[in-house]
């Protein structure tokens, strides 16, 4: 049995960083709630999607950010058969580039 994620203590979460302004604030909320090792693990496996993304391969993906094959094929995992959480965030971030890079 898989437990479900909608849960609304997973909404108060989610609510509270919704209304996070920056990035400082982000730095602020999420060093108080994770731990070093939880974050930088975060931040890891969006490196790994990122890279898996570019058509990187497990070997560069593994030198570049230290992740091991398993951490890698459990991100392509959810980039193949996921929600396709990695690609809204990717695509949001690639318009919001676009969008800088046309105002200068």
């Amino acid at each position: 049995m898989s437990k479900s994620i909608h849960t609304e203590e997973v909404d108060h979460l989610f609510e509270g960083i919704l209304c996070l302004k920056d990035k400082e604030e982000c730095y602020t909320f999420f060093q108080d709630v994770c731990t070093i090792n939880e974050l930088l693990s975060l931040s890891q496996r969006f490196e790994v999607a990122k890279m898996l993304r570019e058509k990187k391969t497990y070997l560069e993906i593994s030198d570049k950010t230290g992740a091991s094959t398993a951490t890698i094929s459990r991100v392509n995992r959810s980039l193949s058969y996921g929600c396709d959480g990695y690609e809204m965030i990717f695509d949001r971030l690639e318009e919001k580039d676009k969008k800088n890079k046309s105002d200068q």
